[in-house]
């Protein structure tokens, strides 16, 4: 049987395979997908069907507000997820950093030794980034 550790790593991994060197497709592949493919496989469900669909990154955010929330951070506090200090993240756990105006920020998920996978509105494709400007994380 894995260990907690040993999960988070092979989520981690499952992730980098699946989203670093892809290009940024809103609605498919995003910041906040990225987050959800994390989520489903640590056994959260993030409802992301409930705003509706989006292609573009304002389409995203209409879509989170028809869901009911405000912002990204406002979304995953309603999972009952705990706020860690973001120097705390473990693997698979969710960081937000700055977003470019007018959006709230941009998540990614923590891969380990301070690395993060990451979509950003500025990004062509999924990185693995090295943040050095966080706003807070979650513990997944």
């Amino acid at each position: 049987m894995k260990t907690d550790l040993e999960e988070r790593q092979a989520i981690a991994q499952a992730a980098l395979t699946r989203y670093v060197g892809q290009p940024l497709e809103p609605g498919r592949r995003d910041c906040v997908r990225l987050a959800a493919y994390v989520l489903r496989a640590r056994g959260h469900k993030p409802q992301l069907g409930r705003g509706g669909t989006y292609t573009t990154m304002a389409g995203g955010y209409r879509a989170l507000r028809r869901a009911g929330f405000e912002t990204l951070a406002e979304a995953l506090d309603s999972l009952g997820l705990p706020r860690i200090p973001p120097a705390a993240a473990l693997p698979c756990d969710i960081i937000m950093i700055p977003g470019p105006a007018p959006y709230d920020g941009a998540l990614q998920v923590a891969v380990g030794n301070g690395n993060t996978i990451g979509y950003h509105a500025e990004l062509p494709e999924g990185l693995v980034l090295h943040p050095v400007e966080f706003l807070t994380a979650w513990r997944v």
